[in-house]
């Protein structure tokens, strides 16, 4: 395994860095549109760490299966999020290229107290602070595990992830907020937030089904990821897409039925012209083929088949992002850049090479965690 791992990793770090030469590049001639194309690419990669910590902490408060299989991806996941911290800097340097708000000649607005640049990154720490003080100790406690089978342990893990749930459903959706919602400062929506907290589980989610496929051939990992935990993940799959599908048609109805003039333009402008279309490959790729798919048994127990539904998943998060934060910068119809690529490669590049180092350190599975023993049974030592 450390083979292939390691190849992997250094190819993603070299074409992450490639790509990040290539963006710092063109932000010198086109800051504006770096830092837009920037702001996407982030709103997509940190909810792969994010998600993970969420469904890290609703694996060992409600137990299953299905978590064992994917601990240790999760876990790799949550401990790049201090990189993600440092990823957010080029955020905080152009936020008033990003932020119609944070413009020196913006216009007073009544939520100024709220919507002020120092605020904002006050903020934003408070966020980073939770999320990786919750990431370390849970992974600190999972390894402890690893070194001696203490039910004490366990105990912590489940105590920190019922308020630790909470922590992540409050930050998420401030930070959903500040780093996106504001962009048009005049329109709300308390669903809103809600439609991140979701999106980053459905999308960690999918990862981890894919990395799981990925390592599906590896001992001790092939002799407990069979069809049964497979089948298990497909089935949480399903109802993130489920759940998904309903926040976003929830927030539509509701605004559409009230058709009022502050709140309607918002979706007047992401169904109008090239967005429109964006709108229905959400609506054909994000929810309907999924759910269609995920219905079916078999597709849940073939691992290849269920990580082709999640890697189409993972693909219609980026367009689901783009699609409701692109339209804030180009109202007047649809419009790609090639940085919408370029910082997408740049922060994937990174964040994968970070992602499969962390990986590579532990075993993959929590092989003395008394709950996967009676889970699956117990196996030896990677």
């Amino acid at each position: 395994m450390n083979g292939w791992l390691d190849a992997a990793r250094k190819r993603a770090f070299l074409g992450g860095l490639v790509a990040l030469v290539l963006c710092l590049a063109a932000a010198f001639f086109s800051p504006q549109q770096f830092f837009r194309s920037y702001l996407v690419a982030y709103l997509y990669w940190i909810g792969f760490p994010v998600g993970s910590l969420a469904l890290l902490m609703l694996h060992h408060l409600v137990g299953g299966r299905w978590g064992f299989v994917i601990q240790r991806l999760l876990e790799a996941a949550v401990r790049t999020l201090p990189l993600m911290a440092l990823l957010f800097l080029p955020l905080a340097v152009g936020m008033r290229q990003i932020y119609p708000w944070a413009a020196p000649d913006a216009p007073l607005l009544e939520n100024r107290a709220y919507l002020n640049p120092a605020f904002f990154l006050a903020r934003a720490a408070v966020y980073f602070a939770v999320w990786i003080t919750l990431a370390q100790l849970l992974v600190k406690w999972s390894r402890d595990q690893d070194r001696r089978s203490d039910a004490s342990l366990i105990a912590r893990l489940q105590t920190l992830s019922g308020p630790g749930l909470l922590l992540y459903v409050l930050t998420v959706t401030l930070a959903a907020i500040d780093w996106a919602m504001s962009l048009e400062p005049q329109w709300y929506s308390t669903i809103y937030g809600l439609m991140f907290v979701v999106g980053y589980g459905l999308g960690a989610l999918a990862f981890a089904i894919v990395g799981a496929r990925l390592l599906a051939d590896e001992k001790p990992f092939s002799e407990v990821a069979g069809p049964d935990q497979f089948h298990d993940l497909g089935n949480l799959l399903l109802a993130f897409v489920m759940f998904w599908a309903y926040l976003a048609f929830s927030q539509f109805l509701v605004i559409w039925s009230e058709n009022l003039r502050e709140e309607i333009p918002w979706y007047i402008r992401r169904t109008a012209g090239g967005w429109r279309l964006l709108a229905l490959a959400l609506i054909a790729f994000q929810f309907a083929l999924p759910f269609l798919l995920l219905l079916s048994r078999l597709t849940k127990r073939r691992a290849h088949v269920l990580a082709l539904v999640a890697l189409l998943v993972i693909a219609m998060h980026w367009v689901d992002l783009l699609w409701l934060v692109a339209p804030a910068f180009h109202p007047e119809g649809f419009y790609l850049h090639w940085l919408d690529f370029a910082t997408l490669a740049a922060l994937g590049g990174i964040w994968l090479g970070a992602f499969l180092f962390y990986l590579k350190e532990s075993s993959l599975l929590p092989l003395n965690d008394p709950r996967f023993v009676e889970a699956v049974g117990k196996l030896e030592a990677v």
